[in-house]
């Protein structure tokens, strides 16, 4: 499972031999079933996860005790509740795979360990840039594209989502209630 995760950091900057078995040793597989809650809400996220395989979703409950699904994450990537995991305070999201995963994770502690090597500070760097990007262009999407486009774009850049995410978990992701995306891909088919 490292294998995938030091590809990707090594896409980005250098590592050594030291540095590649550092992050072997600071990081723990896991292989988690479909539907697992990874971290529950009310709690303060443990780690910090990234995607081996499979899906995984950050989700909470509204108001009217509905889901809300606000990330879907694709393989590879980092999850968490990032806010609440780097100020270690409770969160009201939960954090659960959709599929089954195979997972890295890391503590705060030994991942504020690990940026301490110049190398993994220069690509949590790239990681924080990259998720402040997909973040924004996600808030403008919602705000600025109509549900179809929404819907239409989701599966052009992310088809596999469509594939091994149920239809519930899509809607709320993009937005939208689960009649809505019926009849949004009823049109398509037409």
């Amino acid at each position: 499972m490292h294998a995938k995760f030091i590809e990707l950091i090594t896409q980005h900057v250098a590592l050594s031999d030291l540095e590649k078995d550092l992050c072997k040793r600071f990081t723990e597989p896991v292989l988690c079933s479909k539907n697992h809650i990874l971290e529950e809400e009310g709690k303060i996220p443990t780690y910090l996860y990234f995607v081996v395989s499979g899906f995984v979703r950050l989700f909470h409950y509204n108001d009217k005790g509905d889901e809300v699904t606000t990330h879907i994450n694709c393989p590879p990537g980092f999850i968490t509740s990032y806010i609440n995991f780097n100020s270690q305070t409770r969160s009201d999201e939960n954090l659960e795979c959709i599929t089954e995963c195979e997972l890295l994770r890391i503590s705060k502690k030994n991942l504020d360990l690990l940026i301490q090597i110049p190398s993994f500070k220069d690509f949590s760097i790239y990681v924080f840039q990259e998720s402040l990007s997909y973040n924004e262009q996600r808030s403008k999407e919602l705000a600025t594209l109509t549900a179809d486009k929404r819907y239409l774009k989701l599966m052009t850049e992310h088809p596999e989502l469509l594939h091994n995410v149920p239809m519930q978990y899509i809607a709320s992701f993009l937005g939208m209630n689960a009649k809505s995306l019926s009849r949004i891909r009823r049109n398509i088919i037409k």
